[in-house]
């Protein structure tokens, strides 16, 4: 693989790497979202979701289609939804593994 696909990856994880746009992704999971109920779900200025969703959508990896007055934000393909539930067992094993390594030692120093 070439240092370009790389860098292509690497620009993808940094574009994921925003809290807001991680939750937008997951509220997203259940479908179709207004942008009143993303609002709603995050608690946060419009400007900032408005930013956030502009970086997902320039990604290609979220959709907008305008319903009336109200635009539907959506994930553009399930790949998103596996990567993010990916991502979820990831970290879940990496804190059970944490929590185990943490309840060892604080076996061992009870006993010294």
């Amino acid at each position: 693989m070439g240092v370009a696909l790389y860098q292509a990856k690497a620009e993808f994880f940094r574009m994921l790497g925003h809290p807001i746009r991680i939750r937008v992704l997951e509220l997203l999971q259940a479908g179709p979202t207004p942008v009143r109920e993303l609002l709603a779900e995050l608690e946060i200025e419009p400007s900032s979701l408005s930013q956030q969703l502009a970086v997902l959508r320039r990604s290609g990896i979220v959709t907008a289609t305008r319903e009336g007055s109200t635009v539907v934000y959506a994930l553009a393909g399930g790949e998103v939804a596996d990567l993010l539930r990916a991502a979820r067992r990831i970290l879940t094993e990496l804190i059970d593994d944490r929590n185990t390594l943490l309840a060892e030692l604080r076996a061992d120093g009870d006993q010294q």
